[in-house]
């Protein structure tokens, strides 16, 4: 392969990898969430995103995600895989580029208020019915400040499926 150098015109032949060499280059680039230790949240990143029985292409897919945002939780880690919960409860295994940092969560249970301030009895602004995505902007004391689409409310943490029981969530 021929290559031309950054410091003048005259070709430079380069060397391919050793297949061993680009495995562990392809391992060791950035991930989303890399430095995360299980368990932890994330979001699914791509409109589809293929869940195996196992940490590799060659294992079967054995369902697939088809909503772009949805919280997940990431239960166990393998290089460049995840093994991840989704809000029934159901595991597999997907590709670890397919996951973004970004919180986000699920409505639960019944419609939710979501509230001018974080407080039971702050005027509703909005109601979100169960299976609502949204962004996850902060949650604290047991309220989230909860995006979707733009309509922003506080919505009380355990009607949400993607942010622990009294955890602090930070933009």
């Amino acid at each position: 392969m021929k290559h031309e150098s950054d410091c003048g015109n005259k070709p430079v032949m380069l060397k391919p990898l050793p297949i061993a060499a680009l495995m562990l280059f392809c391992l060791a680039a950035p991930v989303a969430a890399q430095d995360k230790k299980p368990p932890y949240w994330a979001s699914v990143v791509p409109n589809e995103a293929n869940i195996r029985t196992g940490p590799g292409r060659n294992f079967p897919a054995i369902w697939q995600f088809r909503r772009a945002g949805l919280p997940v939780k990431v239960v166990a880690i393998f290089p460049a895989w995840r093994k991840v919960e989704d809000p029934d409860g159901a595991q597999g295994w997907m590709q670890a580029n397919m996951l973004s940092d970004q919180r986000t969560g699920m409505v639960r249970g019944d419609v939710a208020p979501m509230r001018a301030r974080p407080e039971g009895g702050a005027a509703i602004v909005w109601r979100a019915s169960p299976g609502v995505v949204g962004k996850l902007r902060s949650c604290r004391d047991g309220w989230c400040d909860f995006d979707v689409k733009g309509r922003r409310g506080w919505i009380e943490a355990r009607s949400l499926w993607g942010v622990a029981p009294g955890e602090a969530v930070e933009e």
